[in-house]
């Protein structure tokens, strides 16, 4: 579940040593790339990608602004896309973000709820590569 503290965006996750769930921020860059999508707000989603960055969605490359532009258009402010994140794990300087997907989308065949992984990379505090998956939990 989402929650906003005076932090900032914030995710909860369970603590290792008990069931109960507290608040871990979520880091800015990220926070902005869920506020974004989740406003459908399509500039300000763009302008946190870098000019050669490149994003593969549904194991297909979109390189640069102007690719992204489209995908984004596309298959995230065109499908509603929205996003609840779940997870967040720090690996080096990336960043893995499992979340609840959901949206306009053509759902047949898909679990419920969708849950993908997005892989960040950043780069001078801009998106250099954003990988989305689905992980696989049944093999």
């Amino acid at each position: 579940m989402s929650v906003v503290n005076s932090q900032g965006p914030s995710i909860r996750m369970p603590s290792p040593s008990s069931s109960t769930n507290g608040p871990i921020a979520l880091p800015p860059l990220i926070a902005s790339f869920v506020e974004a999508t989740n406003s459908f707000d399509l500039e300000r989603l763009i302008d946190l990608f870098s000019d050669d960055a490149l994003v593969n969605d549904q194991l297909r490359d979109y390189w640069g602004k102007t690719a992204i532009r489209n995908w984004a258009e596309r298959d995230i402010i065109g499908e509603k896309l929205t996003i609840v994140v779940t997870k967040i794990v720090t690996h080096y300087s990336n960043f893995v973000v499992t979340a609840d997907v959901d949206g306009n989308f053509d759902k047949r065949g898909l679990p419920d709820p969708l849950i993908l992984a997005f892989y960040f990379t950043p780069h001078n505090e801009l998106i250099a590569q954003l990988i989305i998956l689905r992980n696989r939990r049944d093999i």
